[in-house]
């Protein structure tokens, strides 16, 4: 039945896109449209849904937390106004049943059919239940939608024994269920061991061993041969391969999963020998008009991918290239880490030691059910592992997987006091460290909060025994006032956790739930306002507030720069900075820039940065300036902003005869990388294309000199009043690892520095100094890593040029005027007078009349 409204004729204009499938890679595809402007609401495309189920797309990979006390409700992925806000039309229970790819048409099972311009399938898989005799029999279930639970949670409350067929991720999470119904479980398992895919035998043999002390019966090695019924046609039991026979009122079958491509099949799209709707780097099928993605779809590297992060990044890849942009989903890391019946499980890399020569560094404690492998390369690079029962060390391990390590492997996984890592007291313990076992709160989510009792409040630590509450003390700030300004008893720091954490995307929402009591429900001050208005810009994709600065009430949060977008200049006007990454420009961009400073009258200077600085402008000529830079390739320099500036350059090997590298091509897609990242101060680099050091990159905030192996990493530069040399954080990197240990840097830094605190000074102050930072970031101590990647992906993916949208928004041009009930008239105490054949400020404006001074009688003249 729709849930929005009723289809309309196909016309040329506005284009339609039809998506069939509405689960997670589904909805991670519509709001990747909605991010880039292409739906509805947005003026875009015309957006259909068809979805099977009887419901918007919901978490999967939780799935079992509904046995834990988790609603259906909860469990959506789709915010209640969302088709709403953005015009998306959505059918559910009203699947796709035929495609027409001549005349571009999809038809659904009630028969609407609807004309497309562009088809995306994301009809993701269906389980795979062995064809035995008795599959059918009632008491017969899968385990994959909100649907199968709910039917089996009622059927189970007449049974006593389930068994689940399968013990890979899904079928030890149906196991898990099965159990916490009160049923007595088995698993029956093909392969010698559970999980075969993710772990190998030593790893198996540990989870098992946990498993079955839980009470869960294993049987591995066997497959079901029959499942049987009694006369009423319901379940008794199951025949197995070695001639065993088990009695069971319960089947539930997770035996994996295959894509689902009988649409595309039927409407004569390529699929793979083995399924998969056959897709190239675009994700587009060998219909150029239709794209697939998610599980349903067998990417160009041959493999069809099972996990929810492949999939995301096929819908944003679609979605990007559908927007006219460039990407590409080439592949992915299958690197896992989930709890399985309250068994951390973990592997990544070469789990199996499949790479010819490589050694295993195994450490096993079957009494604790702890065991840990990893494979090790003949040179000593790390290329993979697995922990079963403590993977703790899985946050460490994965980002170096490729790289040698730092220290002996067996360091990393024998426990402490047996030639392992000493943990020294709770500030050392890494975020996913859990301080109060009976809520399992983990000492990031205690950090997030300033007192015992917030942490009480909102986590519930420190509530059950009452054992971690010295620990939780030691945790927190000390109680002396730390905090932002009068508003704020926390710090930046603080502030940006809170923002994280919550995904808090308003200014008031963070005074009235953070604020002082006596500050709440109040304006805030010139402190704390452009602070919180920085946290929120540099976190924006991530809690769902607009990347532009001057949406709603950001715009009030700004300081005066960034609300014009623009560096206001002694006489009230303004300059303008296009970006000019790595210093690199074209002639006839070069020309663009002067003919802009000619016909508005404009000073011009080139910087200390490799830019072209325009000054004199007023507010009402910015958007008439941008407009021509950015028709000429241009985009905002952010010169305004407390963000990333410039990145310097040499012209390295591809010119000098000194040079080991190419640093412009490094300095350009740096600069592309993080323009636009909002921090606590401003942010420059630079790179050399040798040790000579022509681009000064040890003055910088992070600096990169180039050496016959690769790229060193400088960081903490400082020019100004106090000049600082940047301090040498890692060397000899490749390009790949040398933009991870960037991102990773400038995200911890944006996460932990005070407001206007620029590298230098917090490198100087922070605790532990560069061997912290160090720690933190190349050797990931606290397990913060994937999240600062993460972080800085969203920003990358989230980046928008200002000045573009600015001018291509009618609304945002109102505010570029000097008087708002004359918007026509310019500022006329903007004046200026000729200099060296350009022009510079009247100052005698500015000065005022000169006033006649005269010193008393006596006193010296």
């Amino acid at each position: 039945m729709p849930v929005s409204p009723t289809p309309t004729p196909r016309t040329a204009v506005p284009p339609t896109i039809v998506v069939v499938g509405h689960g997670m890679v589904s909805q991670r595809f519509l709001e990747a449209l909605a991010e880039r402007g292409l739906t509805p609401a947005a003026g875009g495309a015309r957006v259909v849904v068809l979805c099977e189920e009887p419901r918007p797309a919901y978490d999967r990979v939780h799935l079992t937390s509904y046995f834990s006390g988790t609603s259906p409700e909860e469990l959506s992925l789709v915010e209640e106004d969302f088709m709403e806000k953005h015009g998306i039309e959505l059918y559910v229970g009203d699947p796709a049943e035929a495609v027409d790819r001549e005349g571009r048409t999809v038809t659904s099972r009630s028969g609407l059919t609807f004309g497309y311009d562009t088809l995306v399938l994301a009809t993701g898989s269906f389980p795979f239940v062995p064809p035995v005799p008795g599959k059918d029999a009632t008491g017969c279930f899968v385990y994959r939608t909100i649907e199968d639970l709910l039917a089996i949670e009622e059927y189970a409350k007449t049974a006593k024994t389930g068994a689940v067929v399968g013990g890979g991720l899904l079928g030890l999470e149906a196991a898990g269920a099965l159990r916490g119904l009160g049923l007595d479980t088995h698993v029956v398992e093909f392969a010698p061991r559970l999980m075969p895919v993710q772990v190998d035998e030593g790893g198996g043999a540990a989870l098992l061993r946990t498993i079955e002390k839980m009470g869960l019966s294993v049987h591995t090695g066997v497959g079901t041969q029959e499942v049987t019924a009694g006369p009423d046609g319901a379940v008794t039991g199951m025949a197995l391969s070695d001639g065993s026979a088990l009695a069971t009122d319960l089947v539930v079958f997770s035996a994996g999963v295959r894509p689902r491509d009988q649409l595309a099949r039927d409407c004569g799209l390529e699929v793979g020998p083995r399924g998969g709707i056959v897709v190239d780097e675009e994700c587009r099928t060998s219909d150029p008009a239709v794209f697939a993605i998610g599980e349903c779809a067998l990417a160009s590297d041959g493999r069809v991918y099972g996990l929810v992060a492949p999939g995301y990044e096929m819908a944003l890849t679609a979605a990007g290239v559908i927007a006219g942009g460039q990407a590409s989903f080439t592949g992915a890391d299958m690197s896992t880490k989930l709890k399985l019946l309250g068994v951390d499980v973990a592997s990544f890399g070469d789990a199996h030691g499949a790479a010819e020569g490589c050694l295993d560094v195994v450490y096993a404690d079957s009494r604790s059910g702890v065991y840990k492998k990893l494979v090790i390369g003949q040179d000593g690079t790390l290329l993979g592992g697995v922990l079963v029962g403590d993977a703790d060390q899985y946050g460490t391990l994965r980002p170096m997987t490729g790289t040698v390590l730092p220290v002996a492997p067996e360091q990393l996984v024998l426990p402490a006091g047996a030639g392992g890592p000493v943990t020294l007291g709770p500030s050392s313990l890494p975020n996913e460290a859990v301080i109060c076992s009976c809520h399992n709160v983990t000492k990031g989510a205690i950090c997030e909060h300033a007192t015992v009792p917030e942490v009480k409040k909102c986590t519930k630590a420190g509530t059950g025994c009452g054992s971690c509450l010295k620990v939780i003390g030691q945790l927190l700030p000390q109680p002396e006032d730390a905090g932002l300004c009068g508003c704020f008893a926390h710090t930046r720091s603080e502030l940006y956790e809170i923002v994280r954490t919550l995904g808090v995307s308003s200014y008031a929402e963070l005074l009235d739930s953070h604020g002082r009591e006596g500050a709440r429900g109040g304006d805030g001050c010139e402190v704390c306002k452009p602070t919180v208005g920085s946290i929120i810009a540099s976190l924006a994709p991530a809690v769902g507030a607009s990347g532009y600065v001057l949406d709603g009430e950001q715009a009030a949060l700004q300081d005066t720069n960034d609300h014009f977008l623009a560096n206001l200049q002694r006489n009230g006007s303004y300059s303008i900075v296009p970006r000019i990454p790595g210093g690199e420009i074209t002639p006839e961009k070069l020309i663009v820039i002067g003919e802009v400073a000619r016909d508005f009258g404009l000073y011009t200077k080139i910087t200390g940065g490799q830019r072209i600085d325009l000054f004199g402008a007023r507010v009402d000529q910015l958007p008439l300036i941008w407009t021509r830079l950015v028709d000429a390739g241009f985009e905002s320099g952010h010169a305004y902003g407390k963000s990333l500036r410039t990145v310097k350059s040499c012209v390295g090997q591809t010119w000098c005869r000194y040079g080991v590298q190419d640093s412009v091509k490094m300095a350009i897609d740096l600069e592309l990388r993080y323009r636009g990242l909002r921090s606590p101060h401003k942010l420059k680099s630079a790179v050399s294309g040798c040790a000579r050091e022509c681009a000064e990159a040890r003055g910088k905030d992070f600096g990169i000199i180039a050496t016959a192996g690769g790229w060193n990493l400088y960081v903490g530069g400082n020019g100004g009043a106090t000049p600082r040399h940047a301090d040498l954080l890692a060397q000899d990197l490749s390009d790949a690892e040398l933009v991870r240990l960037i991102d990773r840097f400038l995200m911890f830094y944006i996460r932990t520095a005070d407001r206007l605190e620029r590298t230098s000074a917090w490198l100087d102050r922070i605790e532990g100094g560069l061997d912290h930072v160090r720690d933190v970031v190349v050797h990931d101590s606290l397990g913060l890593c994937d999240e600062l990647e993460r972080l800085m992906a969203g920003h990358v993916e989230g980046y928008r040029d200002e000045w573009a949208e600015t001018i291509n928004d009618p609304e945002r041009l109102r505010r570029f005027v000097t008087f708002v009930n004359a918007p026509d008239a310019p500022d006329p105490s903007v004046r200026f007078v000729p200099e060296r054949d350009q022009i510079k400020p009247d100052l005698d404006i500015l000065a005022g009349p000169v006033l006649a001074v005269r010193t008393l009688e006596g006193s010296a003249s």
